[in-house]
């Protein structure tokens, strides 16, 4: 008795912890440059000092999906979408460099670079700090020329480059900020292959349907598990019941 109950409940407990992750994808549906996590569940045995008689489950997310979101047009001077694989070197609240595929960019008061989500962008040499300036554009490959307040048209000036990197996807982890880091958080170096398109943003991956689909399939499995530990209780009760008799 004590077997199937304890196997239903970690099968119940990890069918949550599977939705969790499923709907925190559903979530940033419409979060600018999301990368969907995968999740599966596996048996796991228990060692302890006899062997191991029992498995139970146990959820897991493997990795995160890659694969490029859909690109939208803003027309926005700022905004840019990294083209294929790569990433724009952003600093993370710890001080640390992360990476991320979110391209909606801005300068702060002080004339700092920053992401949507006030992350300092890098470039070739720390944060990137912009003069006042009448006009910012964004080259594809990174590059930031500015026109300063009250030059000429043709007067442009180089300040910066932003710094897109393209490290192995294996040695990538996704943090609880949701920004990724590589692995021993180990800066990568600037690869200038990388392009970015000026004007749009990157959405998010998540395949709504999947997602929906996914959760249905574990709330029957839930169901499932629950309706086992009933009849895993209406057993026990029934034992008890004969012993009783007897």
């Amino acid at each position: 008795m004590d077997k199937s109950l304890y196997i239903s409940m970690t099968g119940a407990s990890q069918n949550m912890l599977a939705q969790r992750a499923h709907a925190n994808n559903l979530a940033n549906i419409n979060t600018t440059g999301f990368r969907g996590d995968f999740e599966q569940a596996r048996s796991m045995p228990v060692f302890g000092e006899s062997y191991p008689t029992r498995a139970y489950a146990m959820t897991e997310r493997p990795g995160t999906n890659f694969s490029q979101g859909s690109l939208l047009e803003t027309g926005r001077d700022l905004d840019i979408a990294v083209e294929g694989d790569g990433w724009i070197a952003v600093q993370a609240p710890d001080g640390t460099e992360a990476y991320t595929r979110a391209g909606s960019l801005g300068v702060d008061v002080f004339g700092i670079l920053r992401t949507s989500n006030g992350l300092p962008v890098m470039g070739n040499a720390g944060p990137i700090a912009i003069p006042p300036a009448d006009k910012i554009e964004i080259g594809v490959d990174g590059t930031i020329t500015i026109r300063a307040q009250g030059e000429a048209p043709n007067v442009l000036a180089e300040i910066d480059r932003i710094k897109l990197v393209n490290p192995d996807p294996a040695s990538l982890r996704k943090g609880p900020d949701g920004l990724m880091r590589v692995e021993g958080e180990l800066e990568q170096p600037a690869d200038g292959a990388i392009r970015v398109a000026t004007g749009f943003l990157e959405g998010s991956n998540v395949n709504a349907v999947s997602e929906m689909t996914s959760m249905l399939a574990l709330a029957r499995q839930f169901e499932l598990h629950v309706k086992m530990m009933r009849t895993a209780e209406e057993n026990s009760r029934a034992s008890e019941r004969l012993l009783q008799i007897s």
